[in-house]
């Protein structure tokens, strides 16, 4: 599976990864899995990973469906890592559609670092 996550509920954080080619099929999946997991808590602040996507198979148009539904809360934070432009230009389109929708909660980073300190700080933005 090129879409996976780790919960770690002492932090109150969904450790997403993905690798290789991602594509819409892939973010379903992931949200499938993630909203039918005990242990999810759409509270919970999200670090999504796409350092090892070598493939980024996500149109603008699907890119937009994708930000029609999502598994946390609005409010959530969630961090997105996009090291490779197009995945970064993608991040910040999804970024902006989920805006729209009322959510308060996303910023997208270069780096695991930078996106570490984002969602585990007070009111910063990304």
């Amino acid at each position: 599976m090129p879409y996976f996550y780790k919960i770690d509920k002492d932090r109150r954080i969904v450790l997403s990864t993905a690798s290789g080619k991602f594509s819409l099929a892939d973010f379903r999946a992931h949200q499938e899995r993630l909203s039918s997991d005990p242990d999810h808590d759409p509270t919970y602040s999200q670090i999504a990973d796409f350092t090892h996507v070598v493939y980024f198979d996500v149109s603008a148009a699907e890119i937009r469906r994708m930000a029609e539904h999502s598994v946390f809360h609005p409010s959530a934070r969630r961090a997105f890592i996009a090291p490779d432009d197009v995945i970064y230009g993608s991040s910040r389109m999804y970024q902006t559609f989920r805006e729209n929708l009322g959510a308060t909660g996303i910023g997208v980073f270069r780096t695991l670092e930078e996106a570490l300190n984002w969602v585990l700080s007070d009111g910063a933005t990304g």
